[in-house]
C-alpha cells in the first residue's frame, strides 16, 4: 500500500460487511485509524480485534441522531480527531411499489438511507469545524440514485436524495474546507444482494457467485462489481489526492449507467428465482 491515509482518522458506518468492511480494511491498510459503526455487535467486535489497535467498534443505530453524535464523540475520544466520515450503512428498505408503499415503510426507508446521511454530515462537519482542519465526507449512493428502475420506489427515492445532500453540502460546507462526495455503485456482489432476495445467510456466498456468473456478460465492462471496487474509490475520496474534488457523485458501475441497460433488471430477478428454486 502507499500510505494514502497515513495519520488520518475515519468513521465507516455499516462497516461490518460488504462495501463497509472492504473500506475499513483498505483505509487501515493505507494508514488510517477507523471506527467501525454498525449494529452487529459480535461481528463488529471480532473484526476490530482482528484489525488491531487501528480499529474500534462502536455500536451505532444510524437512524438515531444521538447515536451518531455519540459515534463522533467516541471516535475523537479514542483517536484524537476525525478526518473522514463515510456514510455507508444501508439496506433495501421497503420493497413496495409506489402504488403499495405505506407512509411507515417509506419513512423507515428514508430514515435509514437519507436522514442518516444528513446526520452524518451534521456531526462530522461540526467536528471538522471545531478542529479547523476541514475533512472529507463520503456517502454510498447507488445507480438507483441516478436512474429509475434499478430498485424499489423507496430505495430509489432515498438514493436520489443523497445527491441533493451532497450538492447542498458544497454550498454550506465547502467554504469551511469540508468536502462531500458520493459513490454510486452499480451491481456489487455483497451480502445485501442475498438478503434482498430472501436467500438464507448461509447461502449468500453461493448465491453471489451464482449471480456473478449469470450477470457478468450483462455489464458493459464484462463483469459485475465487488466491494473492493467501491473501497478503492472511497480511499481516493478520503485522501488528499482528491482535495479539489467536492460535490460529485461518481458512478462505480462498469459503465452501466452510461448506457441503456435493456433487460438487466428482469434478468436479475430471473437469475435469483432460478437459484432459489433449486
Amino acid at each position: 500500500m502507499t500510505g494514502l491515509l497515513d495519520g488520518k482518522v475515519a468513521i465507516v458506518t455499516g462497516g461490518t460487511s460488504g462495501i463497509g468492511l472492504a473500506s475499513v480494511e483498505r483505509f487501515i491498510a493505507e494508514g488510517a485509524k477507523v471506527a467501525i459503526a454498525d449494529i452487529q455487535d459480535e461481528l463488529g467486535a471480532s473484526i476490530a480485534e482482528r484489525l488491531g489497535d487501528a480499529a474500534l467498534y462502536v455500536h451505532t443505530d444510524v437512524t438515531d441522531e444521538d447515536a451518531i453524535e455519540a459515534l463522533v464523540a467516541t471516535t475523537v475520544a479514542a483517536f484524537g480527531k476525525l478526518d473522514i466520515m463515510y456514510n455507508n450503512a444501508g439496506a433495501q428498505g421497503d420493497p413496495s411499489a409506489i402504488v403499495d408503499i405505506t407512509s411507515a415503510g417509506f419513512d423507515k426507508t428514508l430514515a435509514l438511507l437519507t436522514r442518516s446521511v444528513v446526520l452524518g454530515h451534521k456531526f462530522a462537519a461540526r467536528q471538522f469545524t471545531k478542529q479547523g482542519t476541514g475533512g472529507s465526507i463520503i456517502t454510498t449512493a447507488s445507480a438507483a440514485g441516478l436512474q429509475g428502475g434499478w430498485s424499489a420506489a423507496g430505495y430509489t427515492i432515498a438514493k436520489h436524495a443523497i445527491i441533493g445532500i451532497v450538492r447542498q453540502a458544497v454550498a454550506e460546507l465547502a467554504p469551511l474546507g469540508i468536502r462531500s462526495n458520493a459513490i454510486a455503485p452499480g451491481i456489487i456482489m455483497t451480502p445485501i444482494m442475498a438478503r434482498s432476495f430472501g436467500v438464507p445467510l448461509e447461502q449468500s456466498d453461493e448465491f453471489v457467485a451464482f449471480l456473478a456468473e449469470k450477470l457478468n456478460a450483462t455489464q458493459p465492462i464484462g463483469r459485475v462489481g465487488y466491494s473492493d471496487d467501491i473501497a478503492k474509490v472511497a480511499t481516493f475520496l478520503a485522501s488528499d489526492m482528491s482535495d479539489y474534488v467536492t460535490g460529485v457523485t461518481i458512478p462505480v458501475d462498469g459503465g452501466a449507467t452510461a448506457i441503456t441497460q435493456g433487460t438487466f433488471a428482469s434478468e436479475v430477478v430471473t437469475a435469483a428465482a432460478e437459484f432459489t428454486s433449486k
